[in-house]
């Protein structure tokens, strides 16, 4: 274990015994979400598009033709609620991105399906923003960066175990689904 640096070694001077092992982990992965966070927000904000949209129209694209789900499969594929998607639902379809329609079945369920302008917009934004992510990373050889993705992916799984299943929203007031 690497000896405690700033501060770390300012808490251990003025108490003694304090846990400090995991600052300079959690300090980092906060800092990192929180930038990555802002400039995710800035690409998409120069592209006249925001988090809670690309989410929502990604999940859509990434589940194949006819770019079709339920509210309720749409909520189980993101880390939002079923409230929260009602609501991304409602302004994507203002926005012609997507259609909502009753469930041939017969049930109450509702299905919402990508638009081709809802389509055009999502790949224009996947091609930007995992673009700039992909910059981002960039500093780490492809070695480094699979240990990474594997290091996370445990501490995920850990955190996951220890705090609960949380259905966050956006970074810093939590994350969004993955694209």
């Amino acid at each position: 274990m690497a000896p405690p640096v700033g501060i770390a070694l300012a808490w251990l001077r003025e108490r003694p015994g304090t846990p400090v092992d995991a600052i300079g982990i959690v300090t980092r992965v906060w800092q990192c979400s929180m930038l990555l966070g802002a400039d995710r927000r800035r690409v998409l904000a120069d592209a006249q598009a925001d988090s809670a949209t690309l989410d929502l129209l990604s999940v859509l694209r990434r589940s194949g033709p006819p770019y079709r789900l339920t509210t309720r499969e749409l909520t189980d594929r993101t880390l939002i609620t079923a409230g929260a998607i009602s609501q991304r639902v409602a302004r994507a379809e203002s926005e012609g991105l997507v259609e909502r329609s009753a469930q041939a079945d017969g049930s109450r369920a509702v299905a919402v399906t990508l638009t081709a302008a809802g389509h055009r917009l999502v790949d224009r934004l996947v091609d930007r923003v995992l673009g700039r992510e992909a910059e981002l990373v960039s500093g780490l050889t492809p070695d480094q960066q699979a240990q990474l993705t594997e290091l996370l992916r445990l501490f995920l799984a850990t955190l996951r175990t220890q705090v609960g299943p949380e259905r966050p929203t956006q970074v810093g007031a939590p994350p969004a689904s993955a694209l």
